[in-house]
């Protein structure tokens, strides 16, 4: 992403200098666009304030709170302060970091989650990426910002997970799962893989997940399903990505754990949205 500079109270960007939104004596501070990488990863860190990631396109990664989100449509990853977290992007990218005061958003969550963004308040996080750093709080951006984070305290909580596990094991199968989704691979696949008995590999995720392996795998398998199709991939596409024999096989999962097929789950959401 690129850096800023603080000119006149204007962020404008320059690969030169680091600007730290954390510094801005605001209740918001917000930055982004596009981009195209072939692979960027910001290592694990914390913040001081709060911090929302909104991806509108491309494939965006973010690891915080023992979970893994592969941010899906219409949705952005709440980060409350002095959590840990990274961030991996790959690809043509629209990302959006707002950046809040922790007192400026006491009605929002104290811990990760996903958040459903309607269109009024993507707009306003766009918007706000234009403003001036140092915004006049009682003017037109003032309004704004109060506006802005009024929406942020509505958003809609999402259950769209990927729990990461502690055990260095444990871990090493969710990034293999991540890099390759389409690995239909069980518990007892796994085990001989890393040479560990199935039967403990299934005691720990469970008691660190407190899922079994299918449900885990499922979960991932949605969150790359939801990205995948919003994009414009086809069902079938998808369901063969994922390692099903067919869109039939997919679709069966997904009206499982969701309650209703794809193409009705993605557009009831974009309904919702609007």
């Amino acid at each position: 992403m690129p850096f800023f500079r603080l000119n006149d109270g204007d962020l404008r960007p320059d690969d030169t200098i680091d600007f730290n939104p954390e510094d801005v004596p605001r209740a918001i501070a917000a930055f982004g666009g596009e981009m195209v990488t072939n692979g960027t990863e910001v290592a694990m860190h914390a913040h001081r304030k709060d911090e929302l990631v909104l991806a509108l396109r491309g494939v965006v990664r973010l690891e915080a709170g023992q979970s893994v989100w592969i941010v899906p449509p219409r949705c952005a990853v709440w980060i409350p302060r002095d959590v840990a977290h990274s961030v991996n992007v790959a690809g043509d990218v629209e990302i959006y970091c707002l950046f809040v005061e922790p007192d400026a958003a006491l009605r929002l969550p104290r811990q990760c989650c996903a958040l459903t963004i309607s269109p009024l308040l993507e707009r306003l996080l766009v918007h706000a990426t234009h403003m001036p750093a140092l915004y006049d709080i009682d003017g037109t951006d003032g309004r704004i910002a109060t506006v802005l984070l009024d929406q942020l305290s509505l958003a809609p909580v999402e259950g769209l997970r990927f729990p990461m596990p502690e055990d260095v094991r444990l871990r090493r199968i969710a990034s293999a799962m991540m890099e390759n989704p389409s690995d239909r691979a069980t518990i007892d696949d796994w085990g001989r893989r890393i040479a560990m008995a199935p039967r403990t590999l299934t005691r720990i995720l469970q008691r660190e997940t407190g899922m079994s392996f299918g449900r885990w795998r499922q979960q991932l398998h949605i969150l790359i399903a939801l990205q995948r199709l919003d994009q414009g991939s086809s069902v079938q596409a998808v369901a063969l990505d994922l390692g099903y024999e067919g869109a039939s096989a997919f679709v069966t999962m997904f009206r499982k754990a969701l309650g209703k097929p794809p193409a009705r789950y993605l557009a009831e959401r974009r309904l919702a949205a609007h």
